[in-house]
């Protein structure tokens, strides 16, 4: 092999073993403690996230489940008209948390992450913590209130003021399932330990 085909190839996987990447969901979306114990990531972001901003880790698990299924790359569907022309996605929603891009800018100005990334747990979990600090702070809503929470992370905290979600039966019924989830991780976080 030649020197530059040697080098490019060391170049490529160095390049390769760089960043923080997304990969795929963990295999057992059920048990919160197979989940941490096979991404070892995740139980530090969110512990970080919890230190840093009082969301329970079984809130922010329920969360990300709910919104992305703890995949990285989720998007919204793509719109269709003639049912075979796409014409751009649902939303701006993105990542883990599937945060919407003015969202995400207000978190990243704020915060002053510029390098903060939606496919990136550590940055999901951080996101979700600061935003569910937010609505504590100007809804009053507990952060141990996971679907209260959630009502108000997937209306907007003006839309939940409104009470918008009480229009959408179908919100209220997910919102009821992302507490239950909460309720189960919570419950099986306890028998597992320190993670």
């Amino acid at each position: 092999m030649s020197r530059l085909f040697r080098a490019v190839l060391l170049l490529l996987l160095v390049a390769s073993c760089g960043g923080r990447s997304s990969g795929p969901a963990p295999d057992n979306l059920d048990d919160a403690c197979v989940i941490l114990r096979e991404r070892p990531q995740y139980a530090r972001a969110f512990r970080a996230a919890e230190r840093q901003w009082g969301v329970p880790v079984h809130v922010q698990m329920a969360t990300i489940y709910q919104e992305s299924k703890f995949d990285g790359e989720a998007r919204t569907p793509f719109r269709w008209t003639l049912g075979v022309i796409p014409m751009g996605r649902i939303s701006s929603a993105y990542g883990y948390s599937q945060a919407l891009d003015g969202t995400w800018e207000e978190y990243l100005e704020e915060r002053g992450r510029y390098n903060a990334r939606r496919n990136d747990i550590h940055d999901a979990a951080d996101f979700m913590g600061w935003y569910m600090s937010k609505t504590t702070e100007h809804l009053g809503i507990s952060q141990h209130d996971t679907r209260n929470q959630y009502l108000a992370y997937h209306e907007g905290r003006g839309g939940f003021r409104s009470g918008s979600y009480n229009k959408k039966a179908w919100l209220l019924r997910v919102a009821d399932k992302t507490a239950a989830r909460a309720n189960t991780y919570q419950a099986q976080l306890a028998r597992c330990g320190r993670y």
